[in-house]
């Protein structure tokens, strides 16, 4: 009781201040913009490039309807909102930051006030501070001080996961030290520094040990192109490396980075939807569990005396999840509600590649992993980054100058305006909303039926020629707003689809925003009370629970909030609620 009052009041209080503030314009305050977190400090996105703001800056509108002169007072009434630093619902959670950071471009340059304003305000919600703070770096699941973790031979190694077109996937763990050579035998290990530490298979004579846990994955790559020393391996395979953290860059690449030249590849900041490589090494091919069955002509001649491949690979050490996002769904049909959760992660994964210069083009359901927090729900996380595109000098426009230009993998989802791109000497593929098409597509997948840009047949689409209104219906039991949403998604004309952003606020919306932001009903303390009971709600969720899949994905709503996005997202669920049902 005493904490849903001290909630209520600090709710009362935060509206109070907003009205007060924002029912009489004052003069600007003199400071400088507020700094926003950097993409180092946590799952919210880093610094979005924009233009500059200055007296010919064309302003950014409130949007939502609201007249000029109100977005004037309502930009400056924020700021000094900002300035008084506001700690709501603080006094609970012993917090000192304020909770919400807000910053509106003024919509007219009238006075110099507003002129002011829009000099040090942001062009939209600039990143929730508290919330960037809560996402704190993952930990190293390594324990660094007995092991540093670039050797293959300070690993377990267990059975093969999977393998794919350019790597095998093994179970594994960091070995545990025995006590004696006898030990180690008795075991069927190997020490360390005679090669890997690989669990026998099959069965032994005597008892066998209980089986280990492994809690890690090692990705082995296939070396058929990249020569055998570690320079010219991190180099070819580079692309791998695009969600490596910082610990696992330190090694043997770290010393290698200082003799590279500048404009390479991309290093994405951490996301709960994106996947994490702990460790990244080059070392000698094993013969590892498998190999001589599943991918013999990749292995060294020294292994396989057909076998094309060079001595030495690069091996990645990531986290080892219990399926992938196809074969959860092979046993498993999520509720609607869950479903448009699963989606929800995607969307936020995708907007985070954009806002960091990355498209990952080779997104399927094998290419994402699945675990189940405490209450059962999916936690997904996007992987193989072996096809992206994280190139500095580019970002997400790909000149395409000739056909031998990569475009990517999986031609099935491949959006229309990467299918059909023609080359040329100006010619530039834009892949800023291509996975988020994709996104799209896979929504068919986690909503239960067969995605219509696989097989053959009549049923079968293609993106190169497919029309808009041959796309199949989702099941009723899906809520409008998602069946709209992934209609939109795959619309052909990119400008005309929605970015990853705003598709992942109307699922926010749509799922707990209870139509609290629609424009015909939207008044600004009503808007701002929401986002302060949502956040103090989530705060809240967030210390009493752990690994909860509905209370990370709100942190990241409120992490990233922008007035733009959320107003967009907010008209397209109106006019789509608006519309006759006979024309979605």
């Amino acid at each position: 009781m005493a904490v849903r009052q001290a909630l209520g009041r600090g709710l009362q209080l935060g509206r109070a201040l907003l009205l007060r503030f924002t029912a009489k314009p004052g003069p600007a305050y003199g400071w400088g913009r507020p700094e926003r977190p950097g993409p180092a400090a946590g799952w919210g996105r880093g610094e979005r490039p924009g233009p500059a703001a200055g007296p010919g800056t064309e302003p950014c509108r409130l949007g939502l309807g609201l007249p000029n002169a109100l977005s004037s007072c309502v930009s400056l009434g924020l700021s000094r909102l900002l300035a008084a630093g506001v700690r709501i619902a603080f006094v609970v959670f012993g917090c000192s930051a304020p909770l919400f950071g807000l910053a509106v471009r003024s919509v007219h340059p009238f006075t110099e006030a507003s002129r002011g304003c829009r000099a040090h305000g942001a062009c939209s919600f600039s990143s929730q501070a508290i919330f960037t703070q809560k996402n704190k770096l993952l930990p190293d699941p390594l324990d660094t001080r007995r092991w540093r973790g670039f050797r293959l031979e300070e690993y377990l190694i267990g059975q093969s996961i999977g393998k794919g077109c350019s790597a095998a996937v093994y179970e594994a763990a960091m070995s545990v030290l025995p006590r004696s050579r006898d030990e180690a035998e008795s075991r069927g290990q190997l020490l360390p520094g005679k090669g890997p530490e690989i669990l026998p298979q099959g069965e032994e004579e005597a008892p066998a040990p209980r089986a280990p846990a492994f809690p890690l994955a090692i990705k082995m790559m296939w070396n058929i192109s990249a020569g055998s020393s570690s320079e010219a391996i991190f180099s070819t395979m580079s692309q791998e490396l695009v969600p490596a953290s910082r610990v696992a860059l330190a090694g043997e690449y770290g010393a290698l980075t200082h003799r590279r030249p500048k404009g390479g590849p991309k290093q994405l900041t951490p996301h709960p939807n994106i996947i994490r490589v702990f460790r990244a090494f080059t070392s000698s091919v094993p013969l590892l569990p498998g190999a001589l069955v599943d991918y013999p002509d990749v292995l060294p001649p020294r292994l396989h005396p057909k076998g094309l491949g060079h001595g030495r690979t690069l091996f990645l050490v990531m986290k080892n999840y219990p399926c992938t996002l196809r074969q959860y769904l092979h046993g498993n049909t999520p509720s609607p509600r869950l479903a448009s959760v699963m989606t929800l992660q995607l969307l936020e994964g995708v907007d985070h590649l954009v806002q960091q210069g990355v498209a990952h083009r080779d997104l399927k359901s094998d290419n994402i992993l699945v675990e189940l927090d405490a209450d059962g729900c999916p936690w997904l996380v996007i992987t193989d980054f072996g096809c992206c595109l994280a190139d500095e000098r580019v970002g997400l426009q790909l000149p395409f100058t000739s056909w031998y230009v990569d475009r990517g993998g999986n031609g099935c989802l491949m959006a229309p305006e990467v299918s059909t791109a023609c080359p040329g000497p100006r010619a530039v593929i834009d892949y800023s909303k291509a996975d988020a098409w994709a996104v799209g597509a896979l929504a068919y997948e986690i909503f239960g039926l067969r995605n219509p840009f696989y097989g053959q047949g009549r049923a079968h689409l293609e993106s190169r020629s497919y029309q808009e209104a041959q796309l199949p219906a989702l099941p009723e039991r899906v809520p409008r707003d998602v069946r709209c949403l992934v209609r939109s998604l795959l619309q052909r004309e990119a400008c005309k689809r929605p970015s990853a952003r705003v598709a992942a606020n109307v699922l926010h919306l749509s799922l707990w925003g209870e139509h609290t932001l629609a424009p015909k009903n939207l008044k600004l303390d009503k808007m701002i009370g929401w986002l302060l009971q949502q956040s103090a709600a989530t705060l809240l969720a967030n210390r009493l629970t752990e690994n909860c899949v509905e209370t990370k994905m709100k942190m990241l709503f409120l992490a990233n909030l922008e007035y733009e996005a959320l107003s967009q997202a907010a008209l397209l669920l109106d006019s789509w609620r608006a519309a006759p049902r006979q024309l979605l």
